[in-house]
């Protein structure tokens, strides 16, 4: 097959190999359309500093198709439309990449890239390169196709955080998810209420491992390793990382963990919750029984005020609040909590949680935001504009809600948590997993928006241990996002990805050997 001979992933939807060479050198010229400069300035970086080819680039509002030249055009300069897709044509000639928005173009560049030969990566002086002549017609299956990193557990920082988007472009993925509070730490500077980073950006330690019984409490004796984990984003360090995203067509989706998950905010705010504290951040990992009081109008206060902030950094329409695993054994026994019961006319503790996140997800909408958390926040009284997360538990519930018309990204643990060693979730299990159930009804297939693998730090305490958790998992997510379901092949992707590994090992990526990260297949 034509498209395993190129070895392009996510394989693209049609692929013809035609007949001839296009030879890469010195000498080739970059042209772009004045709505296409960014994309030719990128074009020209990449080529230097990972193929070592210094080309000359010009922006020009008319092509010259002239001998050895990279064309970008973009044919719609208002952008309308969030198209993705892109042509891409190599001839003996040039080569040309067409889209009708940027964002297309620069998704048929990183397919060109794919076609450099990888020798080039080797750093030799090598005068010139020979690409295929090839055309490739391509657009992605699912509008939504991302990564979850979780910096809440373990800090990494900026220069990882921006290799991760390098690499995900290369992937044409377009969603990284940054779960950036939970018990554990919290992450983002928030300028009116900087205890969150003087004391719920640090913990004493972490827990050794996990031990049936004792996770969830903070008043088991567990061993903690005692080593200090602490770490947060500046604004400026946020907008930075944002640019970068921006450059590369990748949205930052913020999550900030709420009701639950808050024994950082709650070491700095202790008043926010039901009993009034004291706490710490958590050492431990689990489900917490103190979470925010739902209550106290502070609670609320508070909430809008950080949201306010980050609505300030982040440009994302999305906002994910999490929502995930909320006991209610504090608000059972809380007076306040108990009189807002009563007050709203709710029928029990288990409303309080809809009652918190609608609420939320109605301010985010009065700033023209949209709400997004994880699947336990479904209710049938739920805000009709949030987006479902799914993760485990109760599908047919969630997929109950998509047909009513409720938007849904999947993130099935057992399949596309990156956090789970190779012999539980081998590259094959996230491979073959589609975000679309079977027997799932066509007509309502598009109120799933897509794809997400999430990577959560518990026990991933470094770079290299993250690297080795995500790739090449996260490649095969990537796959499933882009390309027809019916043009996936697990035998065909091994063959394919022997080729992108060593892009990988460009970008000092640490990833398993294939022995390994074909366990138990």
């Amino acid at each position: 097959m034509f498209e395993e001979e190129l070895k392009i992933i996510p394989e693209p939807v049609e692929v013809s190999l035609n007949d001839g060479i296009f030879f890469l050198s010195q000498k080739t010229t970059i042209q772009a359309d004045l709505t296409s400069t960014r994309n030719g300035e990128y074009l020209k970086q990449v080529l230097a500093s990972q193929y070592g080819l210094n080309l000359a680039f010009e922006e020009s509002s008319q092509n010259n198709e002239g001998k050895s030249s990279i064309i970008l055009k973009t044919s719609n300069e208002k952008e309308l439309n969030n198209s993705e897709e892109y042509s891409l044509l190599v001839s003996k000639e040039n080569i040309i990449i067409s889209a009708t928005t940027s964002v297309g173009v620069f998704y048929g560049i990183q397919t060109l890239l794919q076609l450099i030969p990888n020798k080039a990566l080797k750093g030799d002086k090598i005068s010139e390169l020979s690409i295929p002549c090839v055309s490739i017609e391509d657009f992605p299956r699912f509008k939504w196709r991302g990564f979850m990193l979780d910096e809440a557990r373990h800090f990494f920082g900026k220069e990882v955080v921006k290799k991760i988007l390098d690499i995900m472009a290369l992937l044409k993925l377009n969603r990284l998810h940054w779960h950036l509070t939970d018990d554990q730490g919290w992450r983002v500077e928030i300028k009116k209420y900087p205890l969150l980073t003087k004391i719920g950006s640090k913990r004493e330690g972490t827990i050794v491992a996990r031990k049936k019984g004792v996770i969830s409490s903070q008043k088991q004796n567990v061993p903690i390793d005692g080593i200090p984990v602490s770490g947060y984003y500046t604004r400026e360090a946020l907008m930075d990382i944002i640019e970068y995203a921006n450059e590369r067509y990748i949205t930052i989706i913020p999550e900030l963990d709420f009701p639950g998950h808050t024994m950082a905010a709650l070491a700095a705010y202790p008043e926010l919750s039901c009993t009034g504290g004291p706490f710490e951040v958590s050492t431990r990992f689990g489900i917490h029984r103190d979470v925010f009081c739902i209550g106290k109008e502070e609670v609320f206060e508070f909430t809008k005020n950080v949201l306010d902030e980050v609505m300030d950094i982040f440009p994302s329409k999305i906002i994910h609040t999490g929502g995930d695993e909320v006991p209610r054994r504090r608000w059972n026994k809380c007076s306040e909590c108990q009189k807002r019961i009563i007050e709203e006319g709710m029928k029990g503790s288990e409303n309080l949680q809809v009652y918190f996140t609608n609420r939320i997800a109605d301010y985010l909408s009065s700033k023209g935001r949209q709400l997004m958390g994880w699947n336990e926040i479904l209710n049938d009284k739920l805000s009709k504009d949030a987006i479902c997360h799914y993760w485990t538990n109760n599908l047919k519930l969630v997929l109950q809600h998509a047909i009513k018309g409720r938007k849904v990204v999947m993130s099935e643990m057992s399949a596309v948590y990156l956090n789970y060693p190779y012999n539980l979730i081998p590259t094959k299990k996230t491979y073959l997993y589609d975000p679309i159930p079977e027997g799932y009804d066509n007509n309502y297939e598009k109120h799933i928006l897509g794809i997400e693998a999430c990577l959560w730090t518990e026990f991933v305490d470094d770079k290299d241990k993250l690297e080795w958790q995500t790739f090449p998992r996260l490649i095969a997510v990537a796959e499933t996002g882009w390309t027809p379901k019916n043009k996936k092949k697990f035998e065909s992707f091994l063959k394919r990805l022997e080729s992108f590994l060593p892009l990988l090992k460009a970008f000092d990526v640490n990833y398993p050997t294939k022995e390994e990260f074909l366990q138990d297949q």
